[in-house]
Formats: C-alpha cells, structure tokens, sequence
C-alpha cells in the first residue's frame, strides 16, 4: 500500500534551505498580524453578540435568495443566512438589536411571525455583549496559557534553546492560522478557539519529537556540525512525520466533506494546522537551534541532567 512505503533512509539538506523558509515564516507571520488588524476577522456570534435561529423549511429545499429578501424587509440590520448541511436546513444569524434583551426578544418574534408555520425553529440561541466578551477572554487567555505551559515544560524536559524554540514554533503555527481566518472570511468562533488549541497540541508533538531525536544525536555525534546533525535528525523522523500528518489529514478532510455545516469551520482549520505545523517543525524549529547557536555539548549536558533525574 502506498501509505507503507513512505521514503526511509533519506539523505534530504532541509538546513541547506533554512534561511529562505525561515524568511518566508516571518513574512508570513507578519502578514498574519497586519490581515489581524486590517481585516480584522469574521467573528462569530460567540463573540459579537446577537441571535442564532436554525430553521427547518416544511415545502422542500430553501430559497436563500427568497429569504434574504422577506428578512430584509424586516429591517433587523446585519443578517447572515446560509445552508446549514441539508437543502431544507437554515442558519440565521442576526446582529445584536440596540435594546438590550428585550429588543433581542422581538426581533426573534419577527421572524416567527414572519415565517408562521412555514418551517420548523429547531434552536434559537441569544448571546449578549457581557457574554460574548468573557469568551474572547477566556479563549485568549486559554491560548495564552497553553503557550505557558508549553515552555515551562520543555525548559524541565530540555533545555532553554528547545523551550523557547518550540514555544515560538507553535505561535508561528497559531499566527498564520489566524491569518488564514482573516484571508478566506472563515467564521471565528468557540469552535475555532478549540481548533487553534487543537493544532497548538499537533505542532508541539511534531516539534518535540524532532527536538527528541536532535537531543540524542547531539550526544552521540559530539563533533558532527550542527546543521549536518539537525538534516540527520529530521530525516530519521521524517516518515513518522509524513506518516502521522497523512492519516491525520484523511481523517479531517473526510470529516470536512461529510461531517456537515456545524463542524466545517473546525476540520478546515485542523486540515490546515497540519500542514502547517508539519513545515514548521522543519523549517522553524530545527533552525531557531542554529540561530540559538545550539551546541553539542549542551545537548549533551540536557541528557546527562535528565537521565541523572530519572535515575
């Protein structure tokens, strides 16, 4: 089968190329971060405010033309409607009325009058500014903390050189993925905060385990140049990595192109995380260490201090 016979033994000079793929992260990086600000990105419900219905239509599939237009006549602002996986299924999404909850409440009694017993309301949902703003901080801070956390760790496990270079490996990876929300106007959601803590997760295992196979090289090829043991180490890793980013793909892309509406936004973030995260642990990670100025010795040294702990 194909998926077995991914290429071992490889010889590739990745550190041949890493200024270039180094150059093109950062540019990447900051692009993500002038999108975050121009653009801005498509915030969902969650984090604006406003009403959620899901309708059912009872006389076949919907006319989202005929329905933007009856809606509109409603004069409720900024409304968003789609398909929401079935032809007869529809998400409606209308902006946050000025009027506090009582004005959110007619506003949802419009629509009802207005479509009578033409469809089905199968979920209306009411979030408010206070709530919506508690979930931006929260998802914030979740971010925040997993980064944290992540550094801390590998500092104890490693050493300084792999602690900060796996921290800034995964905003890199967290970055971009931002600023690809930003690029296809992909609704920013609670469901997108798990995504990104999601890939935050698969970077760092990518990561960790080419840091892993570098640190036992480093003890044992003490006088082998940096950049020569760090292509060493990717390629020893590199059909696990090719391994572990296919299976993992077809897994999403099969859950983005039949797992419906609800799920959509999540699986195409995943899909792209992989990607992602499987190029920066090769064209990030393993070049922070040089730029670090990573010796040998003290890969040594990390080891010599682990298996001393551990024992």
């Amino acid at each position: 089968m194909p998926l077995l016979s991914l290429p071992t033994g490889t010889k590739f000079s990745f550190m041949k190329y890493w200024r270039l793929g180094f150059a093109l992260s950062t540019l990447l990086s900051v692009l993500s971060i002038v999108l975050f600000f121009a653009v801005g990105l498509n915030y969902g419900i969650d984090f604006k405010g406003g009403t959620l219905v899901e309708i059912q239509t009872k006389d076949g599939p919907a006319n989202i033309a005929e329905l933007r237009r009856e809606i509109g006549e409603l004069n409720l602002g900024d409304v968003q409607i789609q398909e929401f996986g079935a032809p007869d299924d529809v998400l409606i999404r209308v902006e946050r009325q000025p009027g506090g909850d009582d004005a959110q409440q007619r506003a949802i009694q419009l629509l009802r009058d207005m479509f009578g017993d033409r469809v089905n309301f199968r979920r209306v949902e009411i979030v408010g500014p206070r709530v919506s703003s508690e979930l931006a901080r929260a998802g914030v801070i979740a971010v925040v903390a997993a980064l944290l956390a992540i550094m801390i760790y590998i500092w104890f496990r490693f050493e300084w050189h792999f602690a900060l270079g796996a921290v800034i490996t995964t905003a890199h990876d967290v970055l971009i993925t931002i600023g690809m929300f930003a690029v296809v106007g992909l609704e920013f959601n609670l469901t997108s905060i798990a995504a990104v803590l999601t890939i935050v997760g698969y970077s760092l295992n990518d990561t960790v385990v080419v840091y892993d196979r570098l640190r036992e090289n480093l003890r044992r090829y003490k006088k082998m140049p940096l950049a020569q043991l760090i292509d060493q180490s990717i390629n020893e890793m590199l059909s696990r990595t090719l391994m572990t980013s296919i299976t993992t793909l077809i897994a999403l892309i099969a859950l983005f192109v039949f797992g419906g509406e609800v799920i959509r936004s999540f699986t195409f973030a995943m899909i792209w995380g992989v990607l992602i995260g499987t190029y920066s642990s090769i064209f990030v990670a393993a070049p922070l260490l040089i730029m670090f100025k990573l010796r040998p010795d003290a890969g040594s040294a990390a080891g010599e201090a682990s298996t001393a702990g551990a024992s």
